[in-house]
């Protein structure tokens, strides 16, 4: 049986959050993680058979800006590491990184740890162990700086990364879903675009069962 948590949060001043609930599967890849022949592209296929589609690792460091994304769902896989703490639904207050909005949910993120985030729920990852220098973000990219667009292509990127110990996220998005980057502020008194991007099709890990968001969001109101 697979272990579920959920957390629901309000919307803050400056985040619209979401009216759907934000997913954490503990450890649910760990095995297939920490095989040795392990390397992403096993993560890769996962997604790719239930519709979702993997457009980066990054390696984390010290901090990173509190952010969501206004367009598309999202998906976090730990592929490596010890561990970090990943803040949910506030907007940063300041540069240091204990410095936020009220209200949110801390969780600390372990090896083969899965994320599903709705859209609009502002996210940040920090105090990775084992410690790193800064953020190191990789992604299938062309001669021009765009994503590549063939699942191929994409694939064997992903098939070359190296482990390195570090805490490493790999991040995927549903089929035709365009992700941006939002620190806060830019949906004040918009925040039903955001609330009402469509429910994907199915879950990134377990597809159509109701374990998983299609059933976890079913009962999420589209709201005006």
């Amino acid at each position: 049986m697979v272990q579920v948590k959920t957390y629901a949060l309000p919307p803050t001043d400056l985040i619209p959050n979401s009216p759907h609930v934000l997913i954490h599967y503990p450890r649910l890849l760990e095995d297939l993680v920490k095989s040795p022949s392990f390397t992403p592209s096993a993560i890769y296929d996962t997604f790719a058979r239930n519709g979702w589609y993997s457009q980066w690792i990054a390696r984390y460091g010290p901090d990173q800006a509190s952010h969501y994304h206004s367009a598309a769902h999202e998906c976090m896989a730990v592929i490596s590491g010890e561990g970090a703490t990943i803040r949910f639904g506030v907007a940063d207050a300041s540069s240091d990184a204990d410095g936020h909005e009220n209200g949110g949910v801390e969780v600390q993120a372990s090896l083969g740890d899965v994320f599903v985030l709705p859209a609009g729920v502002a996210h940040k990852t920090f105090r990775p162990r084992p410690d790193s220098i800064g953020l190191d973000f990789m992604a299938p990219e062309d001669e021009n700086g765009k994503l590549v667009a063939s699942p191929t292509e994409a694939r064997a990127y992903f098939e070359q990364v190296k482990m390195t110990g570090a805490f490493m996220m790999m991040g995927a998005y549903p089929k035709g879903y365009e992700w941006d980057f939002m620190v806060g502020g830019e949906h004040k008194g918009r925040f039903p675009e955001v609330w009402n991007v469509s429910v994907p099709e199915a879950d990134p890990v377990l597809g159509v069962d109701p374990e998983g968001l299609r059933g976890l969001w079913s009962n999420s109101a589209k709201k005006e």
